[in-house]
């Protein structure tokens, strides 16, 4: 038996105060920048051992460390040796700062013809790396992805005489919704009262959804369906015209659906949710036809609009990203398709907007670091970026249909429009004000025609602007709790008909 010092240096002697102080020297002021001077501070061994253990004990304050075992009283040296009430706590090793040497124990291997001495040295227990938690319980597990989406007809009759369904426009009404809109000559005027309420025909609920409404989305180019989607994880179709009835759910997510958005023919749509999956439907039959994926919550959700079917899309992501994805791109491993054909990754905060302009080539994205930034479609570099001191976060978008603007939904209680032509800058003489929005997203919409702009309210109104003045035209109390009303959709087709919701669930129908 005998005594080894411990190998990190801490029974060595300390070294000298006077060792360590150097000489004062003056920093480089090359160029004239003003750098000033540095200086070293001289601090021996020990009292830096010191003020290290009282940061430590501070650290463990209110943890009562255990001690070692006391050992066996039989054994007066070595390893297992009697210690008592002098055992020493467990957080203690071989790098202790006590200067205490650690006895250890020589043995020769019987193999060894030298003779030499091998030392075996007590090293410090290493914890194990903690495995990581799974994710049952908290949904947002996908091992039964492909089972969770389902599907019901809710209409009364699923095929007309000649066996068509509900995606086929209606073409007995007085409303042409198969021309083209430049031949309809339309000018809107604003809402003046309340002709329907959305309601399932089951009976189950009084409301449209259990929660509240989170997006509404008129049928593409006719506006014949409406979808909406809610905060109780569904999505629901409904009947514009004849019995106005709702005609299909569509369940897969089992959280709230954030944002939905139609494929320009129609044909498809998105959801997403904060489960954290975006998925693609088919419209007419509810089937899921894709699942996507990055791991992160999708705030907004946009079809490319050049591609009629739906081949493309991008997703505003709350780790401040903008995905693409490919729904052409088929996986390789039968999952989600969790990697995105390309990524925008310029934005310090989560996205809010996406908003397509300049004949879908370029698209503009707001995001909580209070900035507008606007990007070429493929092209992952912005080139153009807004931030100004009074800019506040812009939580909703809607596109001018006659001029090249974009009109943003600010949270400082106004709506902002911005120019997309050659430049893209703010228009500051257009400023829509009097309606509250701070602390929740409410989105916007603007009349087929360009002449009226609507918006919903956190005190339950639907206001209406008039495009060229930005005048306040009229104010409808769109909710009768007092709810927020955080949706609005325009009709495509119709000079005065608005969709409303709010936090209560219920959906509404102006005239």
């Amino acid at each position: 038996m005998s005594l080894i010092q411990a190998r990190n240096g801490a029974n060595a002697p300390p070294t000298r105060a006077g060792d360590l102080v150097q000489g004062t020297q003056k920093t480089s002021t090359k160029g004239k920048v003003p750098t000033g001077y540095a200086e070293e501070i001289a601090i021996s061994e020990q009292s830096f051992r010191n003020l290290h253990r009282d940061v430590q004990s501070q650290q463990r304050a209110g943890h009562k460390r255990k001690r070692e075992t006391k050992g066996d009283s039989s054994v007066v040296h070595g390893r297992g040796a009697y210690k008592g009430p002098w055992a020493r706590y467990e957080e203690k090793g071989i790098d202790s700062d006590s200067g205490d040497e650690v006895e250890v124990e020589m043995e020769v291997q019987d193999g060894d013809e030298s003779g030499e001495e091998v030392v075996e040295y007590e090293e410090d227990a290493i914890a194990p790396v903690p495995t990581r938690g799974t994710l049952a319980g908290t949904g947002y597990g996908d091992s039964d992805s492909a089972e969770k989406e389902k599907t019901v007809f809710e209409g009364s009759q699923q095929y007309d005489y000649q066996g068509r369904t509900y995606m086929h426009v209606p073409q007995d009404l007085d409303v042409d919704l198969t021309s083209d809109f430049e031949n309809l000559n339309l000018r809107c005027y604003h809402p003046k009262k309340q002709i329907h309420a959305f309601t399932p025909q089951n009976g189950r609920w009084k409301n449209a959804h259990e929660k509240a409404l989170t997006a509404l989305r008129f049928f593409p180019s006719s506006g014949h369906l409406l979808l909406s989607a809610a905060a109780d994880g569904k999505v629901k179709l409904w009947d514009v015209y004849h019995d106005r009835e709702l005609l299909r759910s569509y369940s897969g997510h089992n959280k709230s659906v954030v944002d939905t958005d139609f494929s320009p023919d129609g044909t498809r749509f998105l959801s997403a949710s904060y489960d954290r999956q975006m998925k693609v439907w088919d419209t007419e039959t509810g089937a899921c036809l894709g699942r996507y994926s990055t791991g992160s919550t999708p705030h907004v959700i946009r079809w490319y609009p050049d591609n009629a079917s739906g081949q493309e899309f991008l997703a505003g992501m709350h780790d401040n990203k903008i995905v693409q994805f490919d729904t052409r791109i088929k996986p390789c491993d039968g999952g989600d398709k969790k990697n995105p054909v390309q990524e925008y990754d310029h934005h310090l905060g989560p996205v809010n907007t996406i908003t397509f302009c300049d004949e879908n080539r370029r698209f503009v994205t707001t995001s909580d670091d209070k900035s507008l930034r606007a990007w070429e479609y493929n092209i992952p570099v912005p080139i153009k970026f807004i931030a100004e001191p009074y800019m506040f976060p812009m939580v909703a978008s809607a596109s001018h249909p006659t001029k090249p603007s974009i009109l943003m939904q600010s949270s400082d209680n106004t709506i902002k429009v911005y120019n997309t032509g050659e430049k893209i800058r703010q228009n500051r003489k257009k400023d829509f004000r009097g309606h509250n929005n701070a602390g929740y997203r409410i989105s916007l919409d603007v009349s087929p025609d360009g002449g009226m702009v609507c918006s919903g309210d956190s005190a339950g109104w639907l206001v209406v602007w008039d495009w060229k003045t930005c005048k306040m035209w009229h104010k409808l109390k769109a909710s009768d709790k007092g709810s927020a009303v955080v949706n609005v959709a325009w009709h495509p087709r119709e000079s005065s008909k608005v969709v409303t919701g709010d936090l209560d669930g219920v959906v509404k129908y102006w005239d």
